[in-house]
């Protein structure tokens, strides 16, 4: 088997894993509504389609901002090798899943994984709870 063969099976297998669906997008501006001067995010979409989430940290990082304590929780979302050009602050929302308690999560892009022959394109995401 060539590297190549043995690659496209490999890519052919992580895609079938990514049972779940994302967006992602990223914040491009902001607009001002004339009428009510309310100030709103505008945003670019990037990608819309399957990908898998993983646990990569067994415990989360604990954060004490001014007298919040936040819970930032260390995830990998693994998206097709096609998705490129992704940013560090790009966001993931999770539009569904076969973890109901994942439906509707956001996720902000914190690390971005490259190398050689990957089968799929991993990302290290946190989502903050508090």
């Amino acid at each position: 088997m060539s590297r190549a063969s043995a690659l496209a099976r490999g890519q052919a297998a992580a895609l079938a894993s990514m049972v779940d669906a994302c967006t992602i997008r990223r914040r491009t501006g902001e607009a001002t509504n004339p009428d009510t001067s309310v100030i709103t995010p505008t945003w670019a979409s990037l990608y819309a389609g399957v990908c898998r989430v993983q646990q990569s940290l067994a415990q989360a990082d604990q954060h004490d901002v001014g007298e919040d304590f936040q819970l930032r929780l260390r995830l990998v979302v693994q998206l097709p090798v096609t998705v490129t050009g992704l940013q560090v602050n790009d966001e993931i929302t999770i539009t569904s899943s076969r973890d109901a308690d994942l439906v509707g999560r956001v996720f902000l892009i914190r690390d971005l994984f490259h190398k050689t022959d990957e089968t799929a394109r991993r990302v290290g995401v946190t989502e903050r709870t508090g």
